[in-house]
């Protein structure tokens, strides 16, 4: 092998990662991108079952306390 062959070679070699860098690059900004996305819903989320816990635990308190039977209708 020529050093020229040697050289055209490695050039090739270092031509093959940097395009294959580029190409991790942009996958790792599309899955941050991605990642990111599901933190915001995530964190709606979590605010909304908060939201709603509360509302819940609100109307339970208005309407009395839960699991207790109801009486029993009046007879004629």
């Amino acid at each position: 092998m020529t050093d020229t062959d040697a050289g055209g070679a490695l050039a090739s070699r270092i031509e093959a990662l940097e395009i294959r860098i580029a190409y991790q690059d942009e996958t790792i900004e599309d899955l941050n991108s991605a990642i990111t996305a599901q933190w915001k819903q995530i964190d709606f989320l979590t605010r909304k079952i908060s939201q709603l816990t509360d509302q819940l635990r609100e109307t339970t308190e208005q309407i009395g306390r839960p699991g207790l039977p109801e009486p029993p209708p009046p007879h004629y």
